[in-house]
């Protein structure tokens, strides 16, 4: 498939971004919510590029890995556009990983620079100088004893002058690291034409994205989502993004929604229904916002509808992937179906594909794959498991689907979390989404288990809102009411959280172990 996006082959994605914004230099591009302090679009093209030459005067060469493990501050847009302005590439990792999960990542990504957030600088204590491609430590918020440099320091001290390494549209521009929900994580290589791609494509093409617009992501800069919510789509059109160092609680989340009035909202399925949950939650008059959005996992359609009957605006529910850098199939706004995942967004092509190989009808159950401009490279230092995703022009998601005669897409659960109940799939999604209309029930996730006859029965996992009590056959019976009978879960287990991923998946395997 062709871009839709004219891109040209000399070309730079952080010159790009920043040149957009040239006409409004003392506009505000960020804010932290916890400091309050900002940054404009004049300060962030000043210090990304006094990044960029401090990390030139230090000999690291185009290509050079440089791990950026930060909190979600101003400066963690320096940092990665000053990479990518001096060819330097970014490996953005997740904050909430183990010294285990950082170093297999330093090691396998051969990175010569760590950039890190003083609150994190400890998770790396044992293994700075015991890894011989990392060379420079540079720390942002205070400075250490020993060979650590401050970021801060860094910046002031380098040449301002504006400059910019020639880079091509498919030069290699930054790595993410996928979660790791079905195995170790994968360095996720992306070019440098695909930032913009999403930003115009879903970001304008779906969200309407403006300059008047100011947007709060509830998911970070280091994933997929996030990067996209609070970095490129805003600062593709001059928007303002709030920025929130850490984990967003229901109370943090209100609070920037009330004080910094946003008026575009990114979250997940698990933080909407915590929202909603919360009996200190303001109204809807208190709130400024236009319009929300989710993926992560598919939204309950209970969830969405509770939202936009509560707070007005809708959940444009979606799905992205690490692979495609953001969102490929999302409803759209006045379009929302509650329940689907929407349709293709505009600038990629969907096709269900069932076990024999050949495209799905509308109505039956397969594999969702994607052709679009911002697919992935490969997985680094990983051929097979790059040749088993990235087929020719086709990304496999290893997420089931069904497409009804309309165009709408309904997620049916991960390939690996199908469950074959008396010979016929069941979607434990679907069964998922019959118990969270109970109005009792926070969150559920349904498995697969083995009866004594070895035979797979729907496990439903739930977790009970606060004070609510409920027995196993009361929400037996609540399925039965609204599925087929083969559907309801055999077994019910109340919990009191569910295991997720740090970007709020859950973990299924952990279950199903």
């Amino acid at each position: 498939m062709q871009p839709l996006v004219n891109i040209p082959h000399s070309y730079n994605a952080a010159q790009d971004l920043l040149a957009r914004n040239t006409s409004h230099p003392h506009k505000v591009a960020f804010i932290d919510a916890l400091s309050g302090q900002t940054l404009t679009y004049g300060e962030l093209t000043e210090q990304a590029h006094r990044f960029a030459n401090a990390l030139r005067s230090q000999g690291f060469a185009p290509e050079t890995r440089l791990m950026l493990c930060m909190l979600d501050t101003p400066a963690w847009p320096v940092v990665f556009l000053g990479c990518i302005l001096a060819g330097v590439v970014p490996v953005a990792t997740n904050t909430l990983l183990t010294a285990k999960d950082f170093e297999y990542m330093l090691r396998d990504s051969r990175a010569q620079v760590l950039v890190v957030s003083s609150a994190l600088r400890p998770a790396f204590e044992g293994l700075i100088g015991q890894l011989p491609d990392l060379k420079t430590v540079i720390v942002s918020g205070e400075t250490y004893a020993g060979a650590d440099q401050s970021l801060e320091s860094l910046i002031a001290q380098a040449d301002a002058t504006p400059s910019c390494l020639n880079t091509c549209a498919d030069d290699m521009c930054f790595w993410l690291y996928s979660s790791g929900s079905t195995g170790a994580p994968k360095g996720t290589v992306h070019l440098h034409s695909h930032l913009i791609q999403t930003a115009e494509l879903y970001g304008k093409g779906v969200l309407g994205i403006q300059a008047s617009d100011v947007v709060y992501s509830a998911a970070k800069l280091f994933f997929a989502y996030g990067l996209g919510n609070a970095l490129t789509f805003p600062m593709a059109v001059g928007a303002t993004t709030i920025l929130l160092p850490a984990r967003p609680t229901t109370a943090d989340v209100f609070g920037i929604l009330t004080k910094y009035q946003p008026t575009i909202f990114y979250g997940v399925p698990t933080l909407y229904a915590s929202l909603l949950a919360d009996p200190q939650r303001p109204a809807k008059s208190a709130l400024k916002l236009r319009v929300c959005t989710s993926a992560g996992e598919a939204l309950p359609a209970e969830i969405g509808k509770k939202w936009t009957a509560e707070y007005g605006s809708e959940i444009l529910d979606g799905i992205g992937s690490t692979e495609m850098l953001h969102i490929f199939l999302s409803n759209r706004p006045g379009e929302v179906r509650y329940g689907t995942t929407g349709k293709a967004v505009p600038g990629y092509a969907l096709r269900i594909v069932g076990e024999d190989g050949q495209e799905c009808q509308d109505g039956d159950i397969g594999e969702l794959q994607i052709s679009g401009p911002s697919a992935a490279l490969m997985y680094w230092n990983n051929r097979a498991k790059t040749k088993a995703t990235f087929a020719g022009e086709w990304t496999r998601s290893g997420d089931k689907y069904i497409r009804d005669a309309d165009g709408y897409y309904t997620y049916s659960g991960r390939s690996d979390d199908m469950l074959k109940v008396g010979g016929i799939y069941v979607s434990p999604f679907e069964v998922e989404a019959s118990l969270m209309t109970h109005p009792s029930i926070l969150e559920a996730a349904v498995v697969g288990l083995a009866d004594t006859d070895g035979l797979i029965k729907p496990k439903a996992f739930v977790v009970l809102k606060s004070g609510q009590q409920l027995s196993a056959d009361d929400l037996k019976q609540h399925v039965k009411s609204q599925l087929a009978p083969y559907k309801y879960p055999r077994w019910v287990e109340f919990v009191h959280e569910l295991p997720k991923t740090a970007t709020g998946k859950i973990q299924r395997f952990k279950l199903r172990a």
